[in-house]
Formats: C-alpha cells, sequence, structure tokens
C-alpha cells in the first residue's frame, strides 16, 4: 500500500542509489530517482517512480527533479543525498580538476537538491527528512587509503548535517547521515577483496542493501536528528 510520501535520492542508477530506490519502492514511496543517466533502461517503469536525467552539481537539474516530485506526487517529504564521487591517491597527486569535481558532486550537489526540498517541506508544515551519504573514512582515515581531499567534501557533509539538524529541529526536519566503510559496489571494484582483514575489524564488507536499511530507518526514525550512522564493519572505532 501506498504511503503517499515522496522521497528524493540522487545518484540512483546504480549500486547504493540503486538499493536505495528499491528499498523505497518497496515500501510504498513515491521516488524521484536523479543521476546523470538514470533513464537508460535501469528501472522497470512504475506510477511512483519517476526518473530524471543530470548532473546533481548544477542547479538545473536539482530543480527539475523538485519540480518532478511536485508535478507528479504533490509534495517533498524526503531527501537522500547519495550522489557522490570518490578517489585515493596520495594528497600531493589530487588536481585542482579533481578537487573542484569533488566539490561539484559532493558538496553543490547537496546544496542545490536540499535548499529548494527544505523550502517546500517548510511550506508543507508536515516535516520531512535528509539523510546523505558520506563516509567512515572522515572519521576514520587508513595511511593505505589515502584520501584526503574528497574526505574535505565528506566531512563537510558530516558538519552540515549537525548544523541544519539544529538549525531545523523544531520544524521537524531531520537531518540525518549514514557513513559507510567498503561496500561492495562497482566504486569498490578495484579493492583487493581477498583481504577484508584490513578494512575493517569484523573483517567483512557490507552491501548496497545495508546501506539502503540504514536510511530507511533514519527516515522513518521520528525522533532521531543529527545522527551519522556508521555501516562500516566497525572501522570508525579505530585501529584494529
Amino acid at each position: 500500500m501506498a504511503n503517499h510520501k515522496t522521497v528524493i535520492v540522487t545518484g540512483a542508477s546504480q549500486g547504493i542509489g540503486a538499493a536505495i530506490v528499491h528499498a523505497f519502492l518497496s515500501r510504498g514511496y513515491n521516488v524521484v530517482a536523479t543521476s546523470r543517466r538514470v533513464s537508460q533502461g535501469r528501472y522497470d517503469p512504475a506510477p511512483n517512480l519517476a526518473l530524471v536525467d543530470g548532473d546533481i552539481g548544477h542547479p538545473a537539474t536539482a530543480d527539475k527533479a523538485i519540480q518532478t516530485a511536485i508535478d507528479s506526487f504533490g509534495s517533498i517529504d524526503h531527501v537522500v543525498n547519495n550522489a557522490g564521487i570518490f578517489s585515493a591517491k596520495p594528497f600531493t597527486d589530487y588536481t585542482v580538476d579533481e578537487f573542484n569535481a569533488f566539490v561539484s558532486t559532493n558538496l553543490k550537489g547537496f546544496i542545490f537538491i536540499t535548499q529548494p526540498a527544505v523550502k517546500r517541506m517548510l511550506s508543507q508544515r508536515n516535516g520531512g527528512s535528509v539523510t546523505t551519504i558520506t563516509a567512515a573514512l572522515a572519521d576514520n582515515p587508513m595511511a593505505d587509503t589515502p584520501a584526503s581531499i574528497p574526505m574535505i567534501t565528506k566531512g563537510g557533509l558530516n558538519a552540515v548535517t549537525f548544523s541544519l539538524a539544529s538549525e531545523y529541529a523544531k520544524y521537524k526536519i531531520r537531518f540525518n547521515a549514514v557513513a559507510p566503510g567498503v561496500v561492495d559496489t562497482p566504486l569498490h571494484k578495484d579493492l583487493k577483496k581477498d583481504m577484508p582483514n584490513s578494512r575493517s575489524p569484523m573483517g567483512t564488507f557490507s552491501h548496497a542493501t545495508d546501506i539502503a536499511e540504514a536510511v530507511i530507518y533514519l527516515t522513518e526514525a521520528d525522533h532521531v536528528t543529527g545522527e551519522v550512522l556508521h555501516v562500516d564493519d566497525g572501522a570508525h572505532v579505530g585501529r584494529w
């Protein structure tokens, strides 16, 4: 049964994003899924699913996603900021173009979709939530996975989550984050999966569905805000 709530999911083409979309659809939500090429045969048509192609680092893409949600389903109740890019290399090897790309997708993408979504939630006077995918590496860096520059952006997303949770608590608009460790998705296809003990104290990898379940929890947990939920097999606790 549809619950008549509408969620916008960015970075929805594959991996974690696709798992999140399917999780919401299975629970009866209306979903607006957006990514650069999300409409290219990745989803079966469904009355509670709308697809928006485009780069979320461009304001026009966010504007189209917002308008699609309103036109198709009449409300915006939740946002999942999943779109993100990542690469690991020594600090001195990152280029200006790479830094600009991280800022565009990871930070501008968050701002461009979240600002108008929050405005809509305020006008609806029914609360809502924003859940953002960050990274366990922002809290617990690993010398064998140097990722200082992308973690500037992921750490910034954690910080803005805390700030906005405080700013909008009185309006019942909640801000939370999920911080994955290594997830078995195309983003991490080059990692040596025969060496899981080097990646987490549990010696395991999580799956996209694990992240999706955490997102669903935070979306539906009416009394949780300002939380960064680590789904990283214990990596954020430190040395092991």
